[in-house]
């Protein structure tokens, strides 16, 4: 068996501790989390911000992840054919919601954020390319595990943290999710992940209708849901003239998501299907 090369291991190590949580973290965060000296960690910073894989705040002398990691990551992105061809429909869905789009796709154990088109609305947002959200909670990533049985070993498999008092954890409650997601084709995340926030995703499919992502919107509870939470008896649930349901349930009640985004999402997800040579579904 081939021996590895114990300081690409560290380096690795170090951009993907400063990828999560906090993103800028000190010498001796980092030297404490990956059990090393301080001089040992120190290196390893040095050598990475030189070739500018990392960078240092001159204000607090905190570390973060550097320009090139972008640019390599972007070089990536624009060869991967899911992006490319979603591109178009992903700015259109942006437009004709007025909420941000996410483009995710199974990774590791989360989904992996590859295109994000902000808001139209001028306000101060900040890129997501790149980011990891968890399977269970997000819209995206209960899509991606309803119709990807590898992603849906992981969100079983896995740890179902609980985010706010809406998220389900409960495999029980979990699978059901999940079954509903199946059923009507979309997923929704409301309040599950993030206070305040909703979110509405569908899978995008290839030419053997096999899933390879999930195109979504996140916005203001107050925006994509209804205005006021809709209680829905057992097998009562309220669905449109074309007979989608968009009640969607959480660990605090029933909320009913806006019809016209539903359905957007879910035509932005088949147009993109359709590019890939998915055939009508």
């Amino acid at each position: 068996m081939a021996r590895t090369i114990q300081s690409l291991e560290r380096a690795a190590a170090v951009l993907r501790l400063l990828a999560g949580g906090e993103r800028r973290l000190g010498l001796s965060d980092i030297a404490s989390s990956m059990e090393l000296p301080k001089g040992t960690a120190h290196g390893l910073l040095r050598t990475l911000q030189q070739e500018g894989f990392v960078e240092q705040d001159g204000a607090t002398g905190k570390y973060q992840l550097g320009a090139e990691l972008l640019r390599l990551g972007t070089s990536y992105l624009d060869v991967h054919e899911l992006r490319s061809r979603a591109l178009v429909w992903a700015d259109d869905l942006a437009r004709s919601s007025g909420e941000s789009v996410y483009l995710g796709v199974f990774h590791l154990q989360g989904v992996l954020i590859v295109h994000h088109v902000f808001r139209p609305d001028n306000s101060r947002q900040v890129l997501e390319v790149g980011a990891m959200q968890p399977l269970h909670s997000t819209a995206l990533g209960k899509v991606l595990s309803a119709f990807d049985p590898v992603a849906h070993s992981e969100a079983v498999d896995g740890e179902r943290k609980r985010f706010t008092e809406r998220t389900v954890t409960g495999l029980a409650e979990f699978e059901d999710v999940l079954e509903a997601t199946r059923t009507r084709g979309w997923a929704a995340d409301v309040e599950e992940t993030w206070e305040g926030l909703a979110s509405i995703a569908a899978p995008i499919r290839d030419r053997r209708r096999m899933p390879v992502g999930a195109v979504g919107v996140t916005g203001a509870v107050e925006r994509v849901c209804e205005d006021v939470p809709v209680a829905v008896a057992a097998g009562a649930a309220a669905t449109t003239a074309t007979g989608v349901t968009n009640v969607t349930s959480g660990a605090a009640g029933d909320v009913e998501l806006r019809p016209m985004l539903v359905a957007a999402v879910r035509d932005c997800a088949r147009a993109v299907s359709r590019d890939l040579g998915a055939r009508r579904f």
